[in-house]
């Protein structure tokens, strides 16, 4: 099983043991409201701290693939100059 399926498997399953335990808790409906409320902001808080951490991730592979890729570009410039040197110098 991948990872991202291993992951979304446990966010709900989390999820729903979460809906299960609030709904069955011994609390009056104004408490239950504001445990709700309150566990959403802090799911919204966590799933924003993931979302710029994983941008955050994605930018710096950004960055490297561009620099390998210019160094790339680079280095195959310096190749096929150098097989046009050897080849005008065998003529």
């Amino acid at each position: 099983m991948s990872k991202g399926k291993f992951a979304i498997g446990a966010l709900i399953g989390a999820a729903a043991g979460f809906v299960a335990g609030v709904l069955t808790a011994p609390k009056s409906g104004k408490e239950t409201r504001a445990d709700l409320k309150a566990k959403a902001n802090d799911a919204k808080t966590t799933a924003e701290q993931k979302a710029a951490q994983a941008k955050a991730k994605a930018n710096e592979v950004v960055e490297d693939v561009k620099d390998k890729a210019v160094d790339l570009k680079g280095r195959t410039e310096r190749a096929v100059e150098g097989a046009k040197k050897g080849f005008n110098s065998k003529k």
